[in-house]
Order: C-alpha cells, then sequence, then structure tokens
C-alpha cells in the first residue's frame, strides 16, 4: 500500500498562468494575422451609451462592423499589457517570486496567420523562441498552450471556425511545427483551454459565428466541433510522443463542481448530468474513447455526430498524459426545465447560500476544488494540474504604489490549503498556476479592471497608463509559499 504524501512533493510545480491574446498586444507587428480575439470589442466607449461587451458572442455582422468601423470600438486585447515588449522584466518578477512553471499560450494567428499558409512566419517563432529562452534562463519551466481561445479570424471566415473539419489537418501542422520548434526546451503541452467552454461559446472556443449556422442545429454544430477538437488534439498528443517522447502533453477543461440544490432524487440525478457534461471532454481525451452516458445525451437531442473511419482508433493511441484544470467556483442544480441550459453555463443563476461571492458575483469555494481534485484523480488515475484558479477584483494602487489586496492573499491560501488536502487524500497533483498572475484583460469582460495578478499593471479599461508594474502585498505571500513549498505559511 503507497504511503500518505504529506504536504506538497519535492518538484511540485508553482507558477502562474496567462493567454496571448490578454497579454501580448502587438497585434500586427512582425507579420501577425488578426486572430478571433482581436475583434472582442466594447461597443460605442466615448458616445455616452451603456457599454456591451461581445467578447465570447460576435456575430458576422459585428465582425463586419468591427472591420468597417474599428475606431468606433474598443479591442482591449488587441493591446493587452504589452508583454510582447515588456516580457523580460514580466518574467524576470515571475522568477523573483520562485516561479518553477509559467503557462502561456501561443497565437497561432503569429506562426500562421491565416491558418493556411504552408510556411511558418519566422518572426512569430523568433519571439517564443525568446519566451522560452528568457523562462529557461531562470529555470522556469514553460507550460504552453497550443490553443488558448483564439484562432486566425480568416479560419472563421474561410470554414466558420471548428465547425468544419478542414480545421484538423491545419491545427496538426500548427503543433508540429511547435513540437519541432521547442523539442528539448518546453517539457509541458496543453492543447485546448478549457474545450468544455464551447457549451458556453461557440465563437470563443471554436471560432464559430453562430448566426450562421441554423439555431436549431446549435447542439449537433457544438459537439461536432468538439468532436473535430477532440481529433486534433489527439492527433497533437500523438504527434508530441513521437517527436518528444520525454514531455507530457495534457488536456484541460473549466471544471466546474455542480450540487443537487436539495437531496431530493431529481435533484442529485441532475447534479449527476451536470457533472458528466463537464468531464465528458476529459472522458474522451483521457480515456481515448467517447463514454457512454453520451448515447443517450445524444440520442434525446438529436445529434449523430459525423465521423470518419480512424476517427475512434485516432482518439485511442491519442490520450493524454495529464488532466489540466481550471477552478474558480462550483455549482448548484436542480431538476427544472432549463437544467441542460444551466449545465453548460459558466455560472449557475441558482446561488449557494453557504458561500460567499467575489466583486464579479462568482462563488468562492475552495472545498469544491477538494472535491473536484478527488473525483477527477479517482476517474482517470492520472496525474492533475490545477492550472488556473484565481480571484477577479478592483485593485486600488495607493499614492505610495501599493496594492494591499488582502483578500486576494485569503482566497488563494484557501485554495492551497484545500490543493495540499487532496494531495493527502492521495491525489497526483502535479504544479499550480494561478491565473492572471500579472494583471490581464480579461477573457469574460475585456476589462482590465478585473485584476488577478500579483502585479499590478498601470492601465485602465480604455487601455490608458504608464503600464509600469507594481508588485502587490500577494506577490510576497506567494513568494513565501513557493519557497516554503507551500507547507510552513499553511500551518
Amino acid at each position: 500500500m503507497k504511503e500518505m504524501q504529506t504536504g506538497f512533493p519535492t518538484g511540485f510545480l508553482w507558477g502562474g498562468a496567462t493567454a496571448a491574446n490578454q497579454i501580448e498586444g502587438a497585434y500586427l507587428e512582425d507579420g501577425k494575422g488578426l486572430s478571433t480575439s482581436d475583434f472582442a470589442a466594447y461597443k460605442d466607449p466615448y458616445q455616452g451609451e451603456k457599454i456591451d461587451n461581445f467578447t465570447f458572442n460576435v456575430t458576422s455582422k459585428e465582425l463586419a462592423a468591427y472591420k468597417a468601423n474599428p475606431e468606433k470600438y474598443l479591442f482591449p486585447k488587441r493591446w493587452g499589457i504589452d508583454f510582447y515588449h515588456r516580457y523580460q522584466e514580466d518574467i524576470a518578477l515571475f522568477a523573483e517570486m520562485g516561479f518553477k512553471t509559467f503557462r502561456f499560450s501561443i497565437s497561432w494567428a503569429r506562426i500562421f496567420p491565416t491558418g493556411m499558409e504552408e510556411v511558418p512566419n519566422e518572426a512569430g517563432l523568433a519571439f517564443y523562441d525568446k519566451v522560452v529562452d528568457e523562462c529557461l534562463k531562470y529555470g522556469i519551466e514553460p507550460l504552453v498552450t497550443i490553443s488558448h481561445y483564439e484562432m486566425p479570424i480568416a479560419l472563421t471566415e474561410t470554414y466558420n471556425g471548428w465547425a468544419s473539419r478542414e480545421l484538423i489537418p491545419l491545427f496538426e501542422k500548427f503543433a508540429g511545427v511547435l513540437f519541432d520548434r521547442y523539442k528539448g526546451k518546453v517539457k509541458y503541452w496543453i492543447t485546448f483551454n478549457e474545450m468544455n467552454m464551447n457549451l458556453n461559446s461557440l465563437y470563443t472556443g471554436a471560432g464559430i459565428l453562430e448566426d450562421l449556422i441554423d439555431p436549431e442545429e446549435k447542439m449537433q454544430v457544438t459537439y461536432q466541433a468538439s468532436h473535430h477538437q477532440f481529433v486534433a488534439s489527439a492527433l497533437a498528443v500523438k504527434l508530441a510522443h513521437e517527436r518528444m517522447p520525454e514531455a507530457k502533453i495534457g488536456c484541460m477543461i473549466n471544471q466546474i463542481e455542480s450540487y443537487a440544490k436539495t437531496t431530493k432524487p431529481e435533484d442529485q440525478l441532475q447534479a449527476l448530468k451536470s457533472n458528466q457534461l463537464n468531464m465528458f471532454y476529459p472522458d474522451v481525451q483521457a480515456r481515448g474513447e467517447y463514454p457512454s452516458y453520451m448515447a443517450r445525451y445524444f440520442a434525446d437531442n438529436q445529434i449523430e455526430l459525423v465521423m470518419e473511419a480512424d476517427d475512434e482508433k485516432i482518439l485511442q493511441e491519442g490520450r493524454v498524459d495529464f488532466v489540466a484544470i481550471s477552478y474558480y467556483m462550483s455549482h448548484v442544480t436542480e431538476a427544472r426545465d432549463d437544467a441542460a441550459e444551466i449545465a453548460g453555463s459558466f455560472d449557475s443563476p441558482i446561488k449557494n447560500e453557504y458561500l460567499e461571492l467575489s466583486q464579479w458575483d462568482w462563488p468562492i469555494d475552495p472545498i469544491g476544488l477538494r472535491i473536484s481534485l478527488m473525483k477527477l484523480y479517482d476517474r482517470y488515475r492520472l496525474p492533475l494540474f490545477v492550472c488556473e484558479n484565481g480571484l477577479g477584483a478592483k485593485d486600488v494602487l495607493t499614492e505610495d504604489n501599493k496594492v494591499h489586496d488582502d483578500y486576494r492573499i485569503d482566497y488563494l491560501k484557501k485554495h492551497v490549503v484545500q490543493m495540499k488536502e487532496a494531495i493527502e487524500d492521495g491525489v497526483d497533483l502535479m504544479g499550480y498556476t494561478t491565473w492572471g498572475c500579472i494583471d490581464l484583460i480579461s477573457c469574460g469582460t475585456s476589462q482590465m479592471s478585473k485584476r488577478y495578478g500579483f502585479i499590478y499593471v498601470d492601465q485602465d479599461d480604455q487601455g490608458l497608463g504608464s503600464l509600469k508594474r507594481y508588485r502587490k502585498d500577494s506577490f510576497e505571500w506567494y513568494k513565501k509559499i513557493i519557497a516554503e513549498n507551500g507547507n510552513e505559511e499553511l500551518k
């Protein structure tokens, strides 16, 4: 019998996480093409109107409007926090905290501007060469997400994104270029960020313009697009194993633990179904096959997946090495007419009376993280990685350039405690990268004012500010946590 692990293991990968489209900026520099994330806009910000955000649901009409009159809109992700020019300064700050790993993504449009070129853009690769080498200079392991909520907009316009199978070989080519370039340097990879969020936004997750599909076919398109991504992911995993046998490559979901509202059996059953819909994605990627419970779900919802002859073999041969999750909140569900819709949403409208809410009304549930880790490890018996977790809040920079974010320290500490408990429960946990380790543009709202980082970036929602970096109180706290491997500080 295996002995109980006490505390965080030696070699635990402490660090932070970001995404290219939220930090880099330089959206057209050095040959980069336009991406889907470059069209996440604030509408009419200077017209005195209510600011509407289209991050999750860009339509073909909105896309055309954005292209025709770009000066009328704000596109915060186009400027990010200027990591493209400040990566050395930022990685030095991560090293000062003691990061063991840094999770970042690679912009597909920076390597293949339209996604359809035969030859990659060397200038784009050169930038990531510098980022990878800067990390390695400090002994920081790069953790690379191949696709994080963006793709060349040309693939959306030409194929309507992952609704088309044509993207599979294009993604495989993209992944192959990265593997050849960074083998021996990058040991940890993730194929797609939070693929289960296709259920929440087809545009953000799959580059699909929903107004170009029949509303009656939305579920069909959602799961067909997910299937295309499953196949692409599996091909990338197989390629990684062939070209980088020493590397580890995983999948990732936004883990949303669903609780039943009551002990009523119907509510309990709905909670089970909600959790199945969430874990369906790693079920396919970790087990290499579609789970049996989805057969009835597909039948009940008139979904008929179109598969090619070798797809099932590809899924088996492309099973991942680890399962990564983001974790921000838990859900409450019950048996009701819109239960299926709630199961696919990011934030449940049913509030948990026992949990506090963040400034953005997200329930704060550290114990839910422990529950999730225990369930997922029991399910897959593969190493797990918490590669996103954090608190979005409106930080205040004082006159002496300090940010006293005790609320963030409290949030993170409670989640770290529950990870430690999960490890002692027997969970094989590889690492922990907090989301937005440096302030960045919010994915869901395109706001700068929704801050997650240990490092304050002087910039407002309109992109104004010095862009200077300031250490928050949480910076020193996390530095101590890493130095003590998360043990002494938590006693």
